[in-house]
């Protein structure tokens, strides 16, 4: 039996090679074949998920409560040291110095990337914005979003801090952050699915102990993780309560 393996489509771009590394230490961990499937946007991957056509995922925080409370995905670990945030940025030399200064009717590019719009929409409410009072161009991937305010064609863009980070210095330098969110328990997941359960205690030591071997650490080093970190139900419970607080 091949297992399936997904990744939140947010990852940064330059972090491709390195889940194809972690796909193949993970089918050696498991002593069984994994397929490594990306989808180029979240309702492609919703799809897949509902076909039950994954196994293992690395999910962001909005998908992990899906799949916890509705497919019976169980949590496993996260990366150690690293949370979910957002960032509203503009182009270098727009006017705009802080998120006040953002006006109704302003164009906003953005990902279909659920926790990151949500956390971006709270930082909003400073200069009084909601949803119907501006206008949204959806894009594709973050360095869309990017390209978006380098052309003109939006004044502000709403990016995972992560992705943010990891775009090439050159597009940075030609942007600038007005505000970053600082929630710092917002994270991402890998979960196995239901039926993995004779699996899950292999993997997970298998995971834990990745930073203390040689080998390990290079598939580490090529996601950009410095190790992971248990999780357990009531902790992933907890991040999805925080969600539906913080939407509501």
């Amino acid at each position: 039996m091949t297992l399936n393996l997904t990744v939140s489509p947010d990852f940064a771009p330059d972090r491709l090679s390195g889940w194809y590394i972690f796909n193949t230490w993970l089918a050696r961990q498991l002593d069984t074949p994994v397929h490594l499937a990306l989808y180029d946007d979240f309702a492609a991957q919703r799809a897949a998920i509902a076909a039950d056509q994954v196994d293992i995922i690395y999910a962001n925080p909005f998908d992990a409560a899906m799949l916890v409370r509705e497919k019976g995905f169980v949590p496993l670990a996260r990366p150690d040291g690293q949370c979910d945030e957002a960032v509203i940025a503009v182009e270098a030399a727009s006017p705009w110095q802080c998120v006040e200064d953002l006006q109704p009717g302003i164009r906003i590019a953005t990902t279909d990337d659920p926790h990151v719009h949500m956390m971006s929409m709270m930082m909003l409410e400073s200069a009084d914005l909601s949803q119907e009072t501006v206008t949204f161009d959806a894009c594709d991937s973050y360095v869309l979003v990017a390209k978006a305010l380098l052309s003109g064609q939006a004044g502000a863009g709403f990016f995972l801090s992560a992705a943010f980070d990891g775009l090439s210095p050159v597009t940075r330098k030609r942007l600038r952050v007005l505000i970053r969110s600082q929630i710092s328990v917002i994270e991402h997941v890998l979960l196995t699915g239901p039926g993995l359960g004779g699996q899950r205690q292999q993997l997970q030591s298998a995971l834990l102990g990745m930073a203390q071997d040689t080998k390990g650490a290079g598939v580490l080093g090529s996601l950009g993780f410095d190790g992971w970190q248990p999780v357990e139900q009531e902790d992933t419970e907890f991040m999805i309560d925080l969600m539906e607080t913080l939407a509501s």
